[in-house]
């Protein structure tokens, strides 16, 4: 990477089976999403239903957010800012027992950026 430039950032938020998917699914996308997409220097947003393990059995998630940052200082900044905090406090109101919350720094920038 070139002095001066960033890796860009994601925070990928891992949902488990909530008790009411359908309930569930009106609070994320009706609610949440609306003021996800207000945070400060969010560059993406996608949000994946979990279909199937492919290591069998059960999948351990219903569904995953990845936010998608030019930095992670961009990350921290965004969810620290007041739009950042209004969407967190939304989601801990309905998911609190279901989200695991992480942050990720993106390594394969160099060639096609598949495996």
């Amino acid at each position: 990477m070139a002095p001066g430039e960033t890796t860009p950032a994601k925070l990928i938020a891992l949902y488990t089976q909530p008790e009411n998917p359908a309930e569930f699914d009106r609070a994320y996308f009706d609610t949440h999403m609306p003021l996800v997409e207000k945070i400060p220097g969010l560059a993406r947003v996608e949000v994946a239903k979990i279909n199937s393990n492919m290591m069998g059995g059960a999948a351990p998630y219903y569904m995953i957010a990845e936010l998608t940052f030019d930095s992670l200082e961009d990350l921290h900044s965004g969810m620290n800012s007041p739009q950042g905090r209004e969407a967190g406090k939304n989601l801990m109101s309905f998911a609190a027992k279901n989200v695991t919350i992480l942050t990720s720094e993106i390594t394969n920038l160099q060639g096609a950026g598949v495996f």
